[in-house]
């Protein structure tokens, strides 16, 4: 049964934020911490301009099998930085893979992704390093199991965009008839739209209605919503870099080869929320988390269906949530105005 409707509904996952220190910062970093041993992954990189550490470590052809925790930062390149925090704090508990006679001779394999959000605060040079990366692995490790995730304008989505409305961090959560949970959190930051510029409706809140009946805003609100957009637009200049992120979760017993699977199919997700994706431009990329409690049916050989079809609704309506908890930063960085501001106005 759902909890939270967040990734912590798999069972032994924790997420922890932190934030870039600094009135004119606008980053962060978000790690989501595996359970003591870890947990299967893989990785699929759609975008043509990814900031990525370690990825090719989850490829099914190599070695490493589990790992301990993925880091999603602020900081474009320059946050990669903050992988090392959580590797330090990885290694002083043991955490990683064994590479000696002592049990403390681990390096531990910490992938991580970034998106762009350099100078939205008005500091180009405020980015998160490896000091907001422990903080945040820290973060993680204080919470509770099955503990509620914050979302919107922390971690790695502090200082996200979408087109020109305020992204964040969403997550979501579902329990299948098999009994297998799965989970997706996102940092939406994108060039692309989330909007349908015809109704002001969000992309991935019609569909994930499933054919219901989705409330569109008044022509004069989106009229006036529009508006204020193009003079955001016009005062900030260059437009948003692109870069979507995911960590897709389950508790199911996948092999390598699956969870690759998994990662591939969930960026389904994020073409269903933002229009356009994987550009040249973009740095999207979805990571897979299976922690293997749950075994699929052996007697179907389509039983990762209904998991691979999850992942992507969750990732949908993760964006989808990410968008609805932002709340509107006006600074000498920029102004974006939150989707909640522009069309739900009191």
């Amino acid at each position: 049964m759902k909890r939270n409707d967040a990734l912590t509904d798999v069972t032994g996952l924790r997420v922890g934020h932190a934030r870039v220190a600094g009135d004119r910062a606008l980053s962060g970093t978000t790690v989501v911490l595996a359970p003591e041993g870890g947990a299967i992954a893989a990785v699929d990189v759609r975008g043509g301009g990814p900031g990525t550490r370690e990825t090719d470590a989850l490829d099914p052809r190599n070695l490493v099998q589990r790992i301990e925790a993925v880091v999603l930062t602020g900081g474009s390149a320059y946050g990669l930085d903050a992988a090392g925090g959580v590797m330090a704090w990885l290694e002083e508990r043991g955490r990683g893979v064994r590479v000696g006679p002592d049990p403390s001779h681990v390096v531990p394999v910490v992938p991580a992704a970034c998106v762009f959000d350099l100078g939205r605060g008005g500091d180009w040079r405020a980015r998160p390093d490896a000091s907001t990366g422990r903080a945040a692995v820290e973060a993680a490790a204080r919470t509770a199991e099955g503990a509620p995730v914050e979302e919107g304008d922390v971690g790695a989505g502090t200082g996200a965009v979408v087109g020109q409305i305020k992204g964040g961090i969403g997550t979501a959560s579902t329990v299948l008839g098999s009994g297998i949970t799965v989970a997706a959190l996102v940092v939406a930051n994108a060039a692309g739209s989330a909007v349908d510029p015809s109704t002001g409706v969000l992309y991935g809140q019609a569909i994930d209605a499933l054919g219901g009946r989705v409330a569109r805003p008044s022509p004069e609100i989106h009229a006036a919503a529009e508006r204020r957009l193009s003079a955001a637009r016009e005062r900030n200049g260059q437009p948003p870099l692109n870069t979507t992120l995911a960590v897709v979760a389950t508790d199911a017993d996948l092999t390598r080869a699956q969870a690759q699977k998994l990662a591939g199919t969930a960026h389904d997700g994020i073409a269903r929320a933002v229009r356009p994706v994987h550009l040249l431009n973009d740095g999207d990329t979805v990571f897979t988390l299976a922690t293997g409690a749950v075994p699929l049916d052996a007697a179907n050989p389509l039983a990762l269906n209904e998991v691979l079809a999850a992942g992507a609704d969750m990732v949908t309506r993760a964006i989808v949530r990410a968008l609805l908890a932002a709340r509107s930063v006006d600074g000498p960085g920029g102004a974006f105005p939150s989707y909640r501001d522009l069309y739900n106005p009191q």
